[in-house]
C-alpha cells in the first residue's frame, strides 16, 4: 500500500492500486491516468484534501474514496474526462465523523463517460455538492447516491447535471435515495438539471423515507433482530460502493469492514 502524507502528484500504473491518506496536514493531490486503472484510496486521516484528476482520452478508471476518518473531514475534487474515456468516481463514507465534499467532473471531449457514485453511513452531518458537466456532444453523466441516515445523522445532497450549449446529444441522469429508520431523520436532496441544448437526454429521480414498519415486522417475524433488520437493509443499500473495485480480496475486506459498521447499529 502507497502511503500519502504530503502533497504530490500521482500517475498510476495500470491496474490496481492502493493509497493510505494519513495526515496531520492540508493535502493537494494531482492525479493523472493515461492508462486503465483502479484506485482505491482508504483516507484514515486528513486537515482537507483538494483532489484534481484528469482522465486521458480512451481510458477505464474506477476511483473509490474509502472514508474512516474520525475527525471532520473536507474536501474539493475537479476530475477531467476526455475522449473516450470513461471515470467512475465513488465514495464509502463510513468513518462517523462530518463530511463536507465537493465534486466536479468535467467531460470534456466526445464520447466521455463520467459517473459519481456515493454510498453513506450518516451518523452525523454530511454535506454533497456535485456537479457533473456535458461540455461535448454524445457525452454521458451519472450521479447515483444512496444512504443511510442514523439517529444523530444529517444528510444534504445538492446534485447538479449540467449540459451546456453545443453538447448534442448527450446524456446527464441522476439517482439520489436516503433511507432511515425512526422518525425525525433530516434529509435534503436538491436535484438539479441545467440544460441548454435540445437534442439531449436528462433525468433525476429522489426519494427519501423510512423504512415500512410492515416490511421491519415481516422480517423480524421471521425470527430477525431490529438490529439485524437494519444492518440487512442497509447493506443492500451500501455494499454496491465496493464493487467498483476489481480486487475480490479488496472487495471482500471491504464488505467485512461495512458489516462490522451496520452490526454496530
Amino acid at each position: 500500500m502507497n502511503e500519502i502524507r504530503v502533497s504530490q502528484n500521482i500517475h498510476p500504473e495500470r491496474g490496481f492500486q492502493e493509497y493510505l491518506i494519513e495526515s496531520d496536514r492540508s493535502l493537494d493531490l494531482s492525479i493523472t491516468c493515461d492508462t486503465d486503472c483502479q484506485l482505491m484510496f482508504r483516507v484514515r486521516s486528513a486537515k482537507s484534501l483538494r483532489i484534481r484528476g484528469y482522465v486521458a482520452d480512451g481510458c477505464d478508471v474506477s476511483i473509490l474514496f474509502w472514508n474512516e476518518c474520525s475527525a471532520p473531514l473536507s474536501s474539493d475534487e475537479v476530475f477531467e474526462v476526455h475522449e473516450n474515456a470513461h471515470l467512475v468516481t465513488a465514495y464509502g463514507e463510513c468513518g462517523g465523523a462530518p463530511i463536507d465534499r465537493s465534486i466536479y467532473v468535467a467531460l470534456r471531449r466526445p464520447y466521455a463517460h463520467g459517473e459519481i457514485l456515493t454510498a453513506t453511513l450518516a451518523s452525523s452531518e454530511v454535506n454533497y455538492r456535485m456537479n457533473v458537466v456535458n461540455f461535448a456532444p454524445h457525452t454521458l453523466g451519472e450521479m447515483n447516491n444512496y444512504a443511510v441516515v442514523l439517529a444523530e445523522g444529517k444528510l444534504m445532497i445538492d446534485a447538479v447535471g449540467t449540459i451546456v450549449k453545443g453538447a448534442v446529444r448527450s446524456k446527464n441522469h441522476q439517482v439520489s435515495r436516503a433511507l432511515s429508520f425512526e422518525e425525525g431523520q433530516r434529509s435534503t436532496i436538491l436535484p438539479e438539471l441545467l440544460i441548454d441544448e435540445n437534442d439531449v437526454e436528462a433525468s433525476h429521480a429522489m426519494s427519501i423515507g423510512r423504512v415500512d414498519d410492515e416490511q421491519l415486522y415481516y422480517l423480524m417475524s421471521r425470527g430477525l433482530t431490529i438490529q439485524q433488520v437494519t444492518a440487512l437493509i442497509s447493506s443492500g443499500y451500501l455494499m454496491p460502493v465496493a464493487d467498483v473495485i476489481p480486487d475480490e480480496g479488496v472487495r471482500e475486506v471491504l464488505h467485512k469492514e461495512l458489516e462490522r459498521k451496520l452490526s454496530a447499529l
